[in-house]
């Protein structure tokens, strides 16, 4: 029999300067690729939203309905970064189509994009957006269409959240003038709107002024208004009961 020969214990072989010569070509060459791939699908975006911004302000009220569709689906589609980083440009498209003199179908699909737009950049740098969205968002409350009025409630509930310190004194007077409807639509004949209510109260709950009472007051009537106070956290539809009716 042969005797197999021992193989000593040798280092692994170093790459040669040659080797190293050869893959640095080919990282550069995938660098670039990637980097050209990642250029097409942001001009592709920005391509996209010249088209639609184009559209959106056609004389035609179904073009303009399909360009804030097709708002949509870039803010549902794209990623979030792309998305704060045109915020400006859709933001401007989105709160004209909510103004739409002519087309219901425009202004409803403008909120439900809106409300899209607002959870991916998280209500951050809306400026003066956030006003004119507010005002519109208000009347659509009470609108005949029922999409619509849950679409108006989800998106004044998103605006509840996003208001800051910097919109805070002026959101607190449109949810103040907006009591009504709130309480309203609490028993909205639609069970999907009336549920979107409940929650929009509940975001809406701390920017409810407490109505002005007489400075004289009995030492009764004091423990009465801070229980009703204390009881309105945990339920912010009593809450509203209380301001409608003017106890608190």
């Amino acid at each position: 029999m042969e005797q197999t020969r021992k193989i000593p214990n040798q280092p692994l072989p170093t790459p040669t300067s040659q080797s190293k010569k050869r893959r640095t070509p080919l990282l550069s060459f995938l660098s670039k690729v990637s980097w050209k791939l990642r250029l097409q699908k942001r001009e592709l975006l920005k391509n996209a939203l010249f088209v639609l911004a184009e559209r959106a302000r056609d004389p035609n009220a179904k073009k303009r309905h399909l360009a804030m569709r097709g708002l949509g689906a870039l803010a549902r589609e794209a990623p979030d970064k792309q998305v704060r980083k045109y915020k400006k440009v859709m933001l401007d498209l989105l709160v004209r189509g909510l103004y739409d003199p002519v087309s219901s179908e425009v202004i409803h699909e403008s909120v439900k994009t809106l409300t899209i737009m607002l959870g991916k950049i998280q209500g951050h740098g809306l400026g003066s957006f956030f006003i004119d969205i507010t005002l519109q968002a208000r009347t659509l409350l009470d609108d005949e269409d029922d999409s619509v009025r849950y679409s108006a409630f989800v998106l004044f509930g998103q605006l509840a959240s996003f208001a800051g310190w910097r919109w805070k004194k002026f959101f607190t007077q449109q949810v103040n003038q907006t009591q009504d409807s709130l309480l309203s639509h609490l028993q909205d004949e639609s069970p999907k709107v009336a549920k979107a209510c409940k929650m929009t109260v509940r975001a809406c709950v701390p920017y409810l002024k407490p109505r002005k009472e007489p400075s004289f007051q009995s030492e009764e009537d004091q423990k009465n208004h801070r229980l009703s106070r204390q009881l309105s956290h945990c339920h912010p539809e009593i809450l509203l009961f209380f301001y409608a009716n003017k106890i608190l």
